[in-house]
C-alpha cells in the first residue's frame, strides 16, 4: 500500500459522462484540480467533447480526451482501451454513475485498480432499464466513493460491502463562494439552481411561490438559474399563477456565485437528490437554506439552525419555511451565518487530500 505522501507519485485516470455545468462534473474539477496541483499525473477521458469544464481543466495543463465519437458502447469501450493503453494509470475512476460499466470492464481487461462513482440516492439510480447490470456493475466494482452517506448506507442494503465503499463528500471552494453585504431594500430575493427537469420540481417551487405570494404583503422575487427540456412549461405555469414579473429566469450562468451575491436564500425542491452542490455553494456564501429532505440534503442543512428541511410533497410547510425567513431579515441572516460556518468546517476543499489519499490507498491495497 502506498504511502500517503507518495500521492504524487501515481498516475490516475477519470472516466466522464460529461464534462458539462453540472454538480458532479464541479466536483470532479475539485479533485482532478487538487491532484494535479499535488504533482499526480491526471488525465480525463470523456464521452463529450467541448463542455464547460474542459476548457478549465485544460488551461490547468490537465489532458482532456475525447472518447465518445461514437454512440456504440462498445465502440466507446475500444476507444477508452486504446487510450489507457497508450499511458497506462495505476488507477481508473468513474466521475458518474453510469461511467462505471466502461471502468469496470476496462480495469478487467487491463489489469488496472478501478474506483467507481454513486452519485445520487441509490434507489433512485438503481431504478429503469439496465438495473441489473448497474447491480451486477456495483457488486463488481473493487472500490466504490459514494457523495453521500445516505448514498452509502443504500449501497450497503444492496449488498455491497462495507469495506469497498467509501464516503467522498463534495465539497465548495469557499473563497470563490463567501457572503458579501446585503441591502435591506426589497424585495427579497429567492435564488434557486438547477436543471429543468422532472426530478428537480421546479413546478412545486412556483406553486409555493404562488401561495406565499397570497399570504405576505413583503414583494418577493424568484430568480431560476439554469436551463432545461421543462422550461417553457415552466414559463407558461408561472403566467397561469399571475407570477409575471415576480419570476425571473436566468437561464445558464457560467459562474453562480453573481446569483447568490444577489440572494436572500435559496430553495430547493427536489424530489431526489444526491448531495447538492446548490446547496453547499449557497450556505458558503452566507444563504440560509429551504430543501426537500431527500438523499444527503440532511448531511448538509441543519433544520432550524442553517435552514429548513421539509418533506417532499409537503407544499404547505414549504411555503411556511419560505415566509418565514420573507418575513424576518435578521433570521435569514442569522442562519446564513451559521451556514457559511458549517460549510467551512466540514465541506471546503482543504479535506479533500486527506479524503482521497485514503480512497486511493484503499484502492491499490
Amino acid at each position: 500500500m502506498p504511502a500517503k505522501h507518495e500521492l504524487a507519485k501515481l498516475k490516475i485516470c477519470f472516466v466522464a459522462g460529461t464534462l458539462g455545468q453540472g454538480g458532479a462534473e464541479r466536483q470532479l474539477f475539485y479533485m482532478v484540480r487538487l491532484l494535479h496541483q499535488r504533482g499526480t499525473r491526471v488525465r480525463v477521458l470523456s464521452l463529450t467533447s467541448g463542455d464547460f469544464w474542459e476548457k478549465r481543466l485544460t488551461e490547468w495543463g490537465v489532458p482532456v480526451t475525447w472518447v465518445g465519437e461514437r454512440s456504440s458502447r462498445t465502440v466507446r469501450l475500444l476507444r477508452i482501451l486504446s487510450e489507457l493503453r497508450k499511458d497506462k494509470p495505476e488507477i481508473l475512476q468513474s466521475a458518474h454513475f453510469y461511467t462505471n460499466p466502461y471502468v469496470l470492464a476496462a480495469s478487467r481487461i487491463l489489469g488496472l485498480r478501478e474506483i467507481g462513482a454513486i452519485r445520487s440516492e441509490i434507489t433512485a439510480t438503481m431504478q429503469g432499464e439496465n438495473s441489473t447490470i448497474r447491480w451486477m456493475t456495483l457488486r463488481r466494482l473493487r472500490v466504490i466513493a459514494a457523495n453521500s452517506r445516505a448514498a452509502v448506507d443504500g449501497a450497503i442494503r444492496l449488498g455491497i460491502s462495507p469495506e469497498h465503499v467509501r464516503f467522498l463528500p463534495n465539497v465548495v471552494d469557499a473563497d470563490h463562494f463567501r457572503p458579501v453585504p446585503r441591502d435591506k431594500t426589497e424585495p427579497v430575493r429567492i435564488a434557486a439552481v438547477g436543471r429543468m427537469t422532472e426530478e428537480k420540481r421546479f413546478d412545486r417551487l412556483l406553486s409555493v411561490l404562488s401561495a406565499a405570494k397570497s399570504r405576505t404583503q413583503v414583494p418577493i422575487k424568484l430568480m431560476i438559474a439554469g436551463s432545461g427540456p421543462l422550461h417553457p412549461k415552466l414559463a407558461r405555469q408561472a403566467g397561469e399563477l399571475n407570477l409575471d414579473g415576480m419570476v425571473e429566469f436566468l437561464g445558464i450562468v457560467p459562474d453562480t456565485s453573481a446569483v447568490y451575491r444577489n440572494a436572500d436564500m435559496l430553495v430547493l425542491t427536489s424530489d431526489h437528490e444526491g448531495t447538492p452542490n446548490v446547496l453547499l455553494e449557497a450556505m458558503a456564501s452566507g444563504l440560509p437554506v429551504v430543501a426537500t429532505r431527500v438523499g444527503g440534503v440532511p448531511e448538509l442543512v441543519c433544520h432550524n439552525s442553517t435552514g429548513y428541511l421539509i418533506d417532499p410533497g409537503d407544499d404547505g410547510a414549504f411555503t411556511d419555511a419560505v415566509l418565514e425567513l420573507v418575513e424576518h431579515p435578521r433570521l435569514r441572516a442569522e442562519m446564513g451565518t451559521r451556514a457559511r460556518a458549517q460549510a467551512e468546517a466540514h465541506h471546503i476543499t482543504r479535506v479533500l487530500p486527506e479524503v482521497l489519499e485514503d480512497l486511493y490507498n484503499l484502492a491499490l491495497s
